[in-house]
Order: C-alpha cells, then sequence, then structure tokens
C-alpha cells in the first residue's frame, strides 16, 4: 500500500478459478480484501474464442441479500431466472438481478453465438434495509456513454461524467468501463466519500504513473477526487466505486447474509425445493450446494 496526494492506493493480486471449462480470474472477494463500497464479488472471465463447445454453462442456482451485474466486453451471455426472465445480454448492455429475499436463475453461452466471450459479473451486497425485498431483473441493451477526447466512458451502475444508469441500486455506487483511445488521457472526478478500485481489462493502462497489471485490483482510498488514465495503446479499465459498506456480511457460496442462521436456512430451503423456486426456461439438474461446514465469522466492513 503507498499513499499518494489523495489518499490510498494499493494493489491486490487476484486468484484463479475454474467453472466448468471457463477459467477465471476473481478479483474480489480476497483474503486481503472483502469489499470495495457495496462491491462484494468481481470474476473477470475471458477473453475466450470458442468453436461448437460452448464455455459458460451455469444450472440453476439460488441467490439471497445481493445484486448480480453482468458486463461484457465481447460475446453473449443468456439469463434466465424463478420469476420467468429471458434475456441475452451483449457488449454494450448489462443485466442487474436483486436477489432480494430469494431467486434462483441460469447462465450460458447461447447456442447462437459470436465464438467469443469477455466479461465481468459483479456482485453488490443489499443493505440491511432491502436485503429481503422481492426479487427483480432488469436488462438493458445498452448503457449511457460519454465521449471524451481520451476514450469513451460507459456506465453501467450509478453516474459519472454527467451520465447516470438507469439500473436500480440500493446503496450509492459505481460500475464504469474505460476504454482509452490510443495516446489517450481520461481525467476523471471521483466522489470523495467513496473507495474506489481499478481493474485493467484490457492491453494496457497506468494510473497516474502508476502501470496497472494485468490480474491485480487496484483499490483507492476514500478522500480521493481524481484518478487520471494513460494508455498509449488504447487500454480498457473497469473503475468501481462506493461508500465504505457500512455494515458487516457473511458470505457463503452464492448468499449474502449477516448470521450463520440465515446461511443455513437458506440452504436447507434451496436442498428442500422451497423459497426459490425453478427456472423454467432451462432443461437440466440444477446445482447443490456444497456441505456446510464451520462458517467463518462476517466479514468486517469494507
Amino acid at each position: 500500500m503507498t499513499e499518494t496526494d489523495q489518499g490510498t492506493f494499493a494493489a491486490y493480486p487476484s486468484r484463479h478459478v475454474r467453472l466448468g471449462v471457463l477459467e477465471i480470474t476473481r478479483a474480489l472477494p480476497i483474503r486481503q480484501r472483502r469489499m470495495v463500497g457495496p462491491w462484494c464479488f468481481l470474476d473477470r472471465f475471458g477473453p475466450l474464442s470458442f468453436g461448437e463447445e460452448r464455455p459458460m454453462v451455469v444450472a440453476p442456482h439460488p441467490h439471497i441479500g445481493l445484486q448480480t451485474v453482468t458486463w461484457l466486453l465481447s460475446g453473449e451471455v443468456r439469463h434466465d431466472d424463478s420469476l420467468g426472465s429471458e434475456a441475452v445480454v451483449r457488449a454494450g448492455g448489462v443485466n442487474v438481478m436483486t436477489a432480494g429475499r430469494g431467486i434462483s436463475h441460469a447462465e450460458r453461452t447461447p447456442v447462437t453465438n459470436t465464438g467469443e466471450l469477455s466479461g465481468v459479473q459483479l456482485w453488490a451486497a443489499l443493505p440491511d434495509a432491502h436485503r429481503a425485498i422481492t426479487p427483480t431483473f432488469e436488462s438493458l441493451t445498452e448503457v449511457p456513454a460519454v465521449e471524451a477526447s481520451g476514450g469513451v466512458v460507459q456506465v453501467f451502475s450509478g453516474s459519472l461524467m454527467g451520465a447516470t444508469s438507469p439500473t436500480t441500486h440500493y446503496s450509492e455506487i459505481l460500475g464504469v468501463d474505460a476504454a482509452l483511445h490510443a495516446g489517450g488521457q481520461l481525467d476523471l472526478a471521483l466522489r470523495p466519500d467513496f473507495e474506489h478500485a481499478l481493474l485493467l481489462l484490457e492491453r494496457e493502462c497506468s494510473f497516474e504513473q502508476s502501470p496497472l497489471q494485468s490480474g491485480k485490483l487496484y483499490v483507492l482510498g476514500a478522500g480521493r477526487s481524481s484518478a487520471s488514465l494513460h494508455s498509449k495503446g488504447g487500454g480498457r479499465v473497469l473503475l468501481l466505486g462506493g461508500p465504505p459498506f457500512g455494515e458487516q456480511i457473511l458470505m457463503w457460496w452464492n448468499f449474502v447474509a449477516r448470521t450463520p442462521d440465515e446461511i443455513r436456512e437458506a440452504k436447507a430451503d434451496w436442498d428442500s425445493h422451497s423459497r426459490f423456486g425453478q427456472v423454467p426456461a432451462y432443461e437440466g439438474p440444477r446445482l447443490e450446494a456444497p456441505q456446510l461446514g464451520k462458517l467463518a465469522a462476517a466479514n468486517p466492513m469494507s
């Protein structure tokens, strides 16, 4: 961790996991860093080119207490859920699913596809006042974009540079894809009450004078009012943010809760085929919950 004129700047290595044939880089949560604002989960998948075999097939599984946000750089992902929602998200669009008190869904590469897949999936923890709300699903084919001299900024959650995403969130939040032009510089005004994070998505980019490395999450502490990004070859960066989350959370499998009893109850409901419903558009078995061992203490606040 280093100190700059505008606050802390720390790099955290991601870890690698596998989801079927899909290799994933998990930036959140890791042991050293559990949250950035309300964001509590960040997976980077791809870039991947493929033939007949579809790389993403995630059978129906449950969620509570969170929102999933799926943002693609290329390719397609089909979403089906227990509300009856069916949507294919493509590059430039976003899917936001609010799990609330409980929902189940499946995600997969559709039969008709481009043979490419690259993107991120994020989770945002719902604050206590909203974490048991009725589940909902939103799908946008495009999000607000701002063309600046140094590049293009797409805002899929929250607001930046005068653009506001219409997606529904229950905490103040920021989710942005910044694509720099070759030789470009983007100067972004940040909210000082937010903590932020940067993840290199493509090619190369520097934050102020520091080159960003692939496979690392860079966290900017609260108190920072600006960020300057530079790229010689036209890099692409994910920018996340939000106020430090003022509640402790407990994460296990696909659940975000507050207490071990809530986790145990959610697992029991999934095992007994109650609460979460069925995904009618998916043919095939659903995912089974892992064995529930000793639960760790709730994650500290970000």
